[in-house]
């Protein structure tokens, strides 16, 4: 089957390389050429344009916009509707808002041409193992794009839950458990090695736990592949970044009363991760200092007792603060 892929990031290439494999004829444009070079290495074929890739397929056509939610794939919708006729179809794959989706399936509609959201699970491995995917749209466009999707996903990875926006919302909601399971593991292995007495090994506990444990999966087995090289973690930044399906999943609790505590402190989790200095913390500190007098620390303070630790540390005990402290 023939397939016009916009955008080739990590998954839109991969992608593109996996339906080839599976002996699909691929058709790719991204505004990086380096990109579209590096796809044709893989038997897709590069083209400079969207009227290009459009001019390059056979009617009905089938073209896939896998481009980074918000503006950019709302503006490539709009540019490849315009080039494309009645009978062609569009699967957005770029994890949209839902509501977004439900829009632009009625304003394509009005032209004769389907819109199809996908919800595309499997990241960076989706190319060896396949990708998990959640089609919404209509009944005749998904049954006609299905060779591509079951060629796309793993056995029994492939589903057509609804009407439009139904695949975006699903994939939404997958992605909001998904900040809850991160956060899990990611505080579990927090007290595993807090726990400075035991010593113990994190790669070994999570390579344990893969074998028969209840809170056995995939993203553990991730954890073992992560933890298995210290040398490399002990670079992390503890820095993490939401793509935006965790707020949007929170939002629709509160809007549909479904209580979901726990994705949403996942993702207020990840708010706190990016604040080095929080003001909140700062204001509790002072508020202490206030009703209780309890101490708080300037920044100078702070650097101080930095260097006193490093002092420490190399066998260098610093003077008291105040007579009759201990040092």
């Amino acid at each position: 089957m023939q397939l016009g892929m916009v955008g080739l990031g990590r998954m839109g290439a991969n992608m593109s390389r996996r339906l080839v494999d599976h002996g699909h004829q691929v058709v790719a444009f991204d505004v990086n050429a380096a990109l579209v070079e590096r796809a044709a290495e893989d038997g897709v074929t590069g083209v400079k344009s969207l009227e290009d890739l459009v001019a390059a397929l056979d009617p009905p056509r089938a073209t896939w916009c896998m481009v980074p939610a918000g503006e950019p794939t709302r503006s490539t919708v709009d540019a490849l509707a315009l080039a494309l006729d009645q009978g062609d179809a569009i699967v957005d794959g770029g994890n949209s808002n839902y509501k977004e989706a439900q829009a632009s399936s009625a304003r394509l509609r009005e032209r004769g041409i389907a819109y199809v959201d996908a919800g595309v699970s499997g990241g960076v491995w989706g190319l060896k193992n396949g990708y998990c995917l959640m089609v919404g749209g209509d009944t005749d466009a998904v049954a006609r794009l299905e060779p591509l999707f079951r060629d796309l996903a793993p056995p029994d990875g492939y589903a057509h839950v609804g009407p439009s926006g139904a695949g975006h919302y699903t994939k939404m909601i997958h992605n909001g458990i998904e900040y809850g399971m991160l956060q899990a593991y990611g505080e579990g292995f927090a007290l595993l090695n807090a726990a400075e007495e035991f010593d113990l090994d994190l790669h070994q506990v999570a390579a344990l736990w893969n074998h028969g444990s209840v809170v056995r999966s995939w993203l553990l087995e991730l954890a073992e592949l992560a933890l298995a090289k210290p040398a490399e973690f002990a670079h992390i930044r503890g820095f993490v970044e939401d793509s935006g399906e965790g707020r949007w999943t929170v939002e629709e609790a509160i809007r549909r009363s479904v209580p979901a505590p726990v994705i949403a402190a996942s993702l207020f989790a990840r708010f706190s991760s990016r604040d080095d200095e929080r003001f909140g913390a700062r204001i509790v500190a002072a508020l202490r200092n206030q009703f209780g007098g309890h101490r708080f620390f300037t920044e100078a303070a702070a650097a101080e007792e930095a260097k006193d630790e490093t002092a420490d540390a190399a066998g260098i005990v610093s003077a008291p603060d105040q007579p009759g402290e201990p040092a």
